[in-house]
């Protein structure tokens, strides 16, 4: 049993410092595709640390890797840093390797970005599953591209019972986007008790609200959310403090709880004095195992 091997087995049992000084051990002793590649996934998705992992990556794209999995790291990392053109040539190339799901979503991430939305959507598309994350996106793209008969037809036929459901406020924030006040309303009762109350879906609530004239549920939606708010606050400040949770953090946390409920006692006269509160929409990037070796996934060891 190799080096890689034998990190890949602690890794596995979650035995996860041993594992890294393994991988680590691994590039010491022959800095070639697969030690470098597992080594600069381990950085990018358990350490978070895209520097390290960058810096690796790019010695095995110098390399001319005959696999994908190193395009796909370097992709996702262009990503994060906003990087979107170099994202985008990197995962094309990833493509003409080895077309993924992962390549051709995070493809359509960055085509977002740089504007490119008619490619966007068709990306989002050909990934996309029932009610899922991409179908959203791909959706979202279409009422930007105008195409909203389109994008209603698709959005009414999402089924909250799959298992990758993007939920019942997401739905309903795409129905504001179309301009479809009662179809989000629906969706955002659907949601009032699941999700954590925050001013910025509220608002989107509320404004719905306003435009089919709902003002009895206006105030009872207002009146709640303030009261879950108090509650929140006193809560605070019956907290105690402890190593991992300061004076200073509790103080910032409740300066954060009274600034969201200013917002909502003023929303009510800030939307009927005719504001619009705009979509909040950061399509996110995917990720899969790119380790070399994984027997879990079937990957087998990096071959010239």
């Amino acid at each position: 049993m190799n080096t890689n091997q034998k990190a890949i087995n602690l890794f596995e049992k979650n035995e996860y410092e041993e594992a890294l000084e393994l991988f680590q051990k691994a590039v010491k002793e022959s800095r070639n595709i697969q030690s470098l590649n597992n080594l600069a996934w381990m950085y990018s998705y358990e350490e978070e640390d895209d520097n390290k992992a960058l810096e690796l990556i790019q010695e095995v794209i110098y390399m001319n890797p005959s696999s994908y999995f190193p395009y796909n790291i370097l992709g996702e990392i262009y990503i994060r840093q906003k990087k979107w053109n170099l994202a985008s040539d990197v995962l094309l190339k990833s493509i003409s390797i080895q077309p993924s799901s992962e390549a051709y979503h995070n493809l359509a991430v960055a085509k977002y970005y740089l504007g490119d939305l008619k490619e966007a959507s068709d990306f989002f598309l050909r990934v996309a599953g029932n009610s899922d994350n991409a179908m959203y996106s791909h959706i979202k793209c279409l009422i930007e591209l105008g195409r909203k008969i389109e994008a209603k037809d698709k959005l009414d036929a999402f089924n909250v019972g799959v298992d990758e459901f993007v939920g019942e406020i997401e739905i309903a924030d795409l129905y504001v986007e179309l301009d479809c006040f009662k179809e989000a309303i629906h969706w955002f009762e659907k949601g009032w008790k699941e999700y954590w109350k925050e001013p910025y879906w509220i608002s989107r609530f509320i404004y719905a609200l306003f435009n089919t004239n709902n003002i009895p549920r206006i105030h009872e939606v207002v009146h709640e959310a303030i009261q879950q708010k108090d509650e929140e606050i006193k809560a605070a400040h019956e907290e105690e403090c402890e190593e991992n949770w300061t004076e200073s953090d509790k103080k910032t946390y409740i300066q954060q709880l009274r600034k969201d409920k200013n917002q909502y006692e003023n929303m009510v006269k800030l939307i009927s004095s005719g504001h619009n509160p705009l979509i909040e929409f950061e399509p996110a990037i995917t990720g899969a195992c790119y380790l070399f070796g994984c027997k879990r996934h079937n990957h087998r060891e990096y071959q010239e």
